[in-house]
């Protein structure tokens, strides 16, 4: 359009008034380019303080952590309180689909208009997660409760790049309207809160489990923001898992599958279908201490988004994760250490950033009661 060229010009409304009531050639070029500015100006003053339209499973970014569980998940634990701490890296990327949601969700694209983007979405995740538990030492329905709490302190640094097309209606009609958008932030603080309680069942070399946990939404999230730790809603989820563990062999394989239920979030009126996800990891004990071996995970959200501020439809996520894990446990007298490390190279992703991720776990628990003879010499102490 010619009118693009003039688009900087200043438009009074004495000028537009004359536009109107002129019949010719040139005041009507003026009264397309008038048009043309004010929906280029809607644009922008909507992007910049309209408030936010939320993006489907709130642009990508689930409740559940995929990766949470691993190996011996549903193994027995030691009664009494054990604390683990676990350093988290993710390192993703997302195409247009999740770079469109999450232009809906800051503002940036107008209610009124239809857009199209080619972008490309990074971001850099850094972690602290601290989980106390405590195992209670009486039976429950026949195995062993433990409660624990999650909490998370850390950073995330997110930038989108891209084109930004469509059109926009206005009073005087459908006006196109094409920018490039840079848009980068970070941000430092604490994450939602989750409490869990599982029950585990020991059957000689077969383990069994369920849990239900949920998100309580303190965490730092700012729906016109690019960068959150908290999700900005509540969740409810709750599954069943399985361990293989054969102390004489070192074999042990497991697996925990689950489904989170999601609520409204109240700053977006956006809600999230309902997810599945499915974390396993299968390893071997090469000493009592050393075990080696790899974990996964398959995340897939079976139900569709919903909500007055659902702008992207049923936005369906997915992603597969699959890599190498080590773990060893170091004797502390009555108390044992375990550290952890493994990692995720994610793929099969659909509507959700995926990349790589680290996890660093360090976990200090009540040791298990030794089964070997006690010493001669307090064996002649008893037998006096």
């Amino acid at each position: 359009m010619i009118c693009l060229a003039d688009l900087g010009a200043k438009v009074s409304q004495a000028s537009i008034a004359y536009t109107l009531r002129s019949r010719s050639l040139r005041a009507r070029q003026r009264l397309r380019c008038a048009k043309a500015a004010l929906a280029l100006a809607i644009v922008f003053s909507v992007s910049a303080g309209a408030p936010t339209i939320a993006a489907a499973d709130e642009g990508g970014v689930s409740f559940w952590l995929p990766g949470l569980f691993g190996s011996l998940a549903a193994a027995p634990q030691q009664p009494g309180w054990s604390l683990a701490t676990i350093y988290y890296h993710d390192s993703v990327s997302a195409g247009a689909d999740v770079g469109r949601a999450r232009e809906f969700t800051i503002g940036n694209i107008p209610i009124n208009a239809s857009a199209n983007l080619s972008a490309r979405l990074n971001s850099n995740i850094d972690l602290a997660l601290v989980v106390p538990t405590y195992t209670f030492a009486n039976s429950f329905l026949g195995g062993q409760a433990a409660l624990s709490l999650m909490g998370i302190y850390g950073g995330v640094n997110t930038s989108l790049a891209g084109t930004l097309s469509g059109t926009l209606g206005t009073p005087f009609g459908a006006v196109s309207f094409l920018r490039s958008p840079t848009i980068s932030d970070s941000v430092m603080g604490f994450g939602d809160l989750y409490p869990m309680f599982a029950v585990r069942w020991n059957a000689g070399i077969n383990n069994y489990m369920t849990y239900i946990t949920g998100d309580i939404p303190v965490g730092t999230s700012d729906p016109a923001r690019l960068s959150n730790i908290g999700i900005g809603h509540g969740a409810v989820d709750g599954g069943v898992g399985y361990t293989y563990f054969d102390p004489k062999t070192g074999h042990e394989i497991s697996g925990v599958l689950g489904f989170t239920y999601n609520t409204v979030n109240p700053d977006t009126q956006y809600q999230n279908g309902v997810d599945m996800h499915f974390d396993w990891g299968a390893s071997q004990f090469l000493t009592k201490q050393l075990q080696i071996g790899v974990v996964g995970y398959v995340y897939n959200e079976i139900g569709c988004d919903s909500g007055s501020g659902d702008r992207v439809g049923c936005f369906q996520s997915r992603v597969v994760g699959v890599g190498p894990q080590i773990g060893y446990i170091i004797p502390l007298g009555t108390m044992q250490a375990y550290i952890n490390v493994k990692g995720y190279g994610e793929f099969d992703a659909q509507n959700r950033a995926h990349g790589w991720n680290a996890w660093l776990t360090v976990q200090l628990a009540p040791a298990a009661p030794s089964s070997e003879p006690p010493p001669a010499a307090v064996r002649r102490m008893y037998t006096k």
